[in-house]
């Protein structure tokens, strides 16, 4: 099955909708994606829903809490792409984990992968592409050869303890060059 298996939003629809109405298309999402996972587990639980997420991730299925969590920021600055792909990825988290053998499977392994292409018909992608910038200000300056890296502040006291961390372009080694308004200055 390569098809979306959930309905495709309407994109003007959603970029008209305010706070409370962009809240309630998401847990309307998540209630759809619960839905199409219980066919295949009739007895998975339904998860809660948080907008509570700060940071450059978008989501994360948060087993101790009970629910799905997600970065009101991005959710607002990605509608469309929020709906369709993060929020069956973390309930495609959320099911695995509820099978029998779920809590060992690796998080992005092959059980989630399947669910991802099966079950979504979407490309198990681990990664988001949106723009962090207002999700995540990272104050700290780093550079490499070809630009300037922002250092959230937790990443900079890892870098500060001894972590080595490469650009993903160049493949240099990241250097401190201090803090400044680096997020004013883009």
């Amino acid at each position: 099955m390569n098809r979306a298996a959930l309905p495709h939003p309407d994109p003007e629809a959603l970029a008209a909708l305010g706070p409370a109405d962009l809240s309630r298309a998401l847990d309307e999402r998540v209630e759809a994606a619960w839905g199409l996972c219980r066919e295949v587990h009739p007895h998975l639980p339904i998860p809660r829903v948080w907008l509570d997420l700060r940071g450059q991730c978008a989501g994360q299925a948060h087993f101790g809490r009970g629910g799905l969590r997600f970065n009101p920021v991005l959710y607002a600055e990605n509608r469309l792409d929020f709906l369709v792909e993060v929020v069956p990825h973390e309930m495609a988290h959320w099911l695995v984990h509820h099978l029998e053998d779920g809590r060992r499977a690796r998080p992005h392994g092959r059980e989630w992968q399947t669910v991802m292409r099966r079950l979504f018909g979407l490309p198990p992608r681990t990664t988001h592409r949106f723009d962090t910038g207002r999700a995540s200000p990272a104050p700290h300056r780093y550079v490499c050869g070809c630009r300037e890296h922002g250092f959230t502040p937790r990443r900079h006291a890892l870098a500060s303890q001894g972590r080595r961390y490469r650009c993903r372009k160049c493949a240099q080694t990241l250097v401190y060059r201090g803090d400044s308004a680096f997020e004013n200055a883009r």
